[in-house]
């Protein structure tokens, strides 16, 4: 049982049931801390011979902020990043789990890490290589790194699953109720045969105007030509384009483009500090039409 600090033993019982419903993910990362619920906090890795110490904080996180109706231009069409916005990339986690027991959210994280450097690697280099390539890469690396000696065919199984990952409970209802309005669209990293497919698994082609793939520039975002592919797609003029991504730096890099931006914040992380901060942080996709 975890030691506790300044709680009773029923309070020790609770801390015990949160933090092993909780902390395995943020362990496996290797965070340093993590705020879990009910006002408690891991405050510290200790090696496993020893015991997890919790507390209870005299005060939980600061709420999130209400969402503040402000003047929004007319939004003809609203563009979506897929991956990690629409779709959850760390549902490949389970399959990785079954894999490699103990280090599934570990493997999930660093991949997606390394998929996410060398798309910027590569688009700074010059050397393009599509969504695909640079995907199996990063997993590659990823295994090699936490010394997972990965058969091909585990390799290939967790690629494949780029083509099912899960999306987000709340997308498929708050894209029916934006369209009613407006175009939708997602402006995606993603090879195009890849995205066309997880698309279509999702049942969001009913729903979508257009999946639009960067893999006709042979560059990543956040370079601006990326974001000029939805203008040019959708025949909209960036200013009535409303832009959601759940990637901070990419929803920057959409607002120093001039898209009105909409940052899907999941985890309460501060905004990056690289450029203009985007115009509403929002908590799901379920915030948008309110504020339309």
């Amino acid at each position: 049982m975890p030691a506790t600090l300044g709680a009773s033993r029923e309070e020790a019982r609770i801390v015990v049931a949160l933090w092993q419903c909780t902390v395995e993910r943020a362990r496996h990362t290797g965070l340093k801390s993590a705020v879990l619920p009910t006002e408690v906090q891991w405050i510290e890795r200790v090696p496993p011979k020893r015991q997890m110490q919790v507390r209870f904080l005299p005060e939980g996180p600061p709420p999130p902020e209400p969402l503040k109706r402000r003047h929004m231009p007319r939004l003809d069409a609203l563009v979506f990043d897929a991956y990690g916005t629409l779709y959850d990339v760390h549902s490949v986690a389970a399959l990785a789990e079954s894999f490699f027991p103990g280090k599934g959210a570990a493997l999930s994280q660093l991949w997606r890490t390394k998929q996410l450097e060398y798309t910027w690697l590569r688009t700074v280099m010059g050397s393009y290589e599509n969504f695909d390539v640079v995907t199996a890469a990063g997993l590659r690396y990823a295994c090699a790194s936490l010394k997972l000696d990965a058969a091909d065919s585990q390799i290939s199984a967790l690629i494949a699953q780029y083509v099912k990952l899960d999306t987000f409970g709340e997308v498929k209802a708050a894209l029916a109720q934006l369209k009613t309005k407006r175009r939708l669209a997602i402006l995606s990293n993603g090879a195009p045969g890849t995205l066309g497919a997880l698309v279509t698994h999702s049942g969001l082609d009913g729903v979508l105007d257009a999946v639009i793939s960067v893999d006709s520039l042979r560059m990543f975002k956040p370079d601006m030509r990326v974001y000029q592919l939805a203008v040019d797609r959708l025949g909209v003029e960036k200013a009535a384009i409303g832009f959601v991504s759940s990637n901070c730096w990419d929803a920057i890099a959409a607002k120093n483009f001039g898209f009105t931006v909409f940052w899907i914040n999941r985890l309460n992380a501060p905004v990056d500090l690289h450029g203009p901060a985007p115009d509403f942080t929002i908590h799901s996709l379920n915030d948008i039409a309110p504020l339309l």
